[in-house]
C-alpha cells in the first residue's frame, strides 16, 4: 500500500479518535452521535464505519488513547526524578496528574459519565485502565505517604485526587463565571497542581 495513503488513513483515524474523545466526554456515549463525531473530525461519516466496526469500538479507542497518554506521562515524569524520597515522588506524580487533567479534561468527564452506570463499558474501563492506574501508579507512588498511608483511607485518597485534581478543568466555564479564575491559564494550573499535591502529601 502507498505510504502516503497509509499516513492519510492513520491521520484520519487519529482525528476520529480525538473527536470521539471530546464528543463522548461532553455528550456521553448515547448523546454523541457518529454524525457529530464525524463533523468534529471534519471527515465523511462513512469513514467511521471504515475504521471502527461499532460506536462502542470507537469509544474504547478514545478511552485507550487518553489513558495511555496519562500512564506514559506519569511514568516518564516519575522516572525522571532524581530524588528517591517517597513524598517527593508522590507530590510530583500528583502535580503531573493535575497538569494532564488540565490539558485533557475529557479524561475526568469520561470517568464521570461512565462511572454512573454498571454496564459493559464501565467494567471494561475499570479492568483495562482504572485498576492498573490505581494499583501500578496510585498505590506505588501516592498510597505510601500522607493520609493514603492508612490502608483504610486509600479509596478516599484516590477519589480526592481524581476529583480535586480534575474538576475545575472539567467544568472550566463554571469556574470562570464563579471565581473569575481561568483554570486553563498556565499559572492557575501550576497553583492548583501544587495545592492538590500538598493537600494529599503535606
Amino acid at each position: 500500500m502507498n505510504k502516503n495513503v497509509m499516513n492519510q488513513r492513520r491521520n484520519t483515524r487519529d482525528r476520529l479518535v480525538d473527536a470521539a474523545g471530546s464528543a463522548f466526554s461532553e455528550l456521553g456515549f448515547r448523546g454523541a452521535s457518529t454524525r457529530e463525531i464525524a463533523a468534529r473530525a471534519n471527515v465523511n461519516q462513512g469513514l467511521i464505519t471504515y475504521h471502527f466496526k461499532t460506536k462502542d469500538e470507537l469509544w474504547r479507542a478514545a478511552a485507550d488513547r487518553v489513558f495511555s497518554m496519562l500512564r506514559t506521562r506519569l511514568g516518564e515524569r516519575v522516572a525522571s526524578l532524581e530524588s528517591k524520597d517517597p513524598a517527593t515522588f508522590a507530590r510530583e506524580a500528583i502535580r503531573e496528574y493535575v497538569r494532564f487533567a488540565a490539558a485533557h479534561p475529557e479524561l475526568f468527564r469520561m470517568m464521570v459519565a461512565e462511572g454512573q452506570g454498571s454496564g459493559d463499558r464501565i467494567h471494561w474501563l475499570v479492568e483495562t485502565h482504572l485498576r492498573p492506574l490505581y494499583e501500578d501508579i496510585f498505590l506505588q507512588f501516592i498510597g505510601t505517604v500522607g493520609p493514603g498511608a492508612d490502608e483504610s483511607l486509600l479509596p478516599h485518597a484516590y477519589y480526592v485526587l481524581a476529583g480535586a485534581g480534575s474538576l475545575m478543568f472539567a467544568i472550566a466555564p463554571e469556574c470562570r463565571l464563579l471565581t473569575g479564575v481561568d483554570p486553563e491559564a498556565p499559572r492557575a494550573v501550576e497553583v492548583h497542581a501544587e495545592f492538590v499535591a500538598r493537600l494529599l502529601v503535606p
